[in-house]
């Protein structure tokens, strides 16, 4: 049922300043134009939810980064700032205006870069479960490395991708077959090596390119959404605290953002808790 769906969503390309072909969906009309930034090892249409729900009222594109989906998969620097520089270049192209930037987990450390870099780019800034807020030392890098290393995420093995995306939910994990079969599909033609790679520099990059310590230079109204049942953010073998405990100390640094956690949710907020996800969203971006 969730794979017809998915064939509602239909993917455009567009060509980025450096050469890259991303691929994208664009759905609904409005003033007000929602931007959707995935997360590692994921793709635009892990906000079929979302969009299918908000764009009675804005438009809603959500991006396949470099690397991942059904864009180029080249030889690109990626990380943290190559993906933020590729949205705002796409942001660029497509003249988006009233633009309310929502990542997931690394698209949410994405989106706190650009706008660091381009405060102009966007007038708020939705965060679900996003990357960005824990802080690793150098010893705590290395541990974290090891511990998701070359395990489950670092392959295109279809069982290990499937636990990998299921430890992102914390009840109903079968939910996210459509995600995973589609994830699934586009693997089977992308090289083993190539695809590991990625991964690994994004997971390198997200460590050594913070957004921390400049939080408190991000001056848009940001509405940040967590499941209280999180198992990724915080690692809890290296930061035994609650998910909660960790954002409150984020968000007590930035100029105007608030918390919403979601109980009896995991990681993958805005698929698990669609619903509520949607409406909280859409109260946001309203007043």
């Amino acid at each position: 049922m969730i794979k017809e769906h998915y064939n509602i969503l239909q993917q455009q390309e567009l060509k980025l300043s450096n050469g890259c072909k991303v691929s994208y969906i664009d759905e609904g009309k409005g003033a007000e134009c929602i931007l959707f930034i995935h997360g590692l090892a994921t793709f635009g249409r892990s906000w079929y939810k979302n969009i299918e729900s908000l764009k009675d009222k804005y438009r809603c594109i959500a991006i396949d980064l470099p690397g991942n989906g059904y864009s180029d998969k080249g030889d690109y620097p990626y990380g943290v700032h190559f993906y933020a520089a590729c949205v705002y270049d796409f942001m660029e192209i497509m003249g988006l205006k009233k633009v309310t930037l929502c990542g997931h987990s690394m698209g949410g450390q994405i989106a706190m870069t650009l706008l660091l870099n381009a405060p102009e780019a966007a007038h708020k800034l939705v965060l679900c479960a996003p990357a960005g807020f824990e802080q690793f030392n150098a010893f705590e890098k290395n541990m974290y490395r090891s511990a998701i290393g070359f395990a489950d995420f670092f392959s295109n093995n279809e069982s290990n991708l499937r636990k990998s995306i299921h430890s992102s939910f914390f009840q109903n994990t079968h939910q996210a077959d459509g995600i995973i079969e589609d994830l699934v599909a586009i693997l089977k033609h992308y090289p083993t090596a190539a695809y590991k790679k990625m991964l690994d520099a994004c997971v390198h990059s997200m460590m050594n390119e913070p957004v921390y310590d400049n939080l408190n230079k991000i001056k848009q109204p940001t509405l940040v959404i967590y499941g209280d049942r999180d198992a990724l953010i915080p690692n809890k073998l290296i930061h035994p605290i609650s998910t909660q405990q960790m954002a409150l100390t984020a968000i007590k640094k930035m100029q105007n953002a608030k918390l919403e956690m979601i109980p009896m949710c995991g990681h993958f907020v805005q698929w698990e808790k669609a619903t509520l996800v949607n409406t909280l969203i859409e109260h946001f971006i309203d007043n």
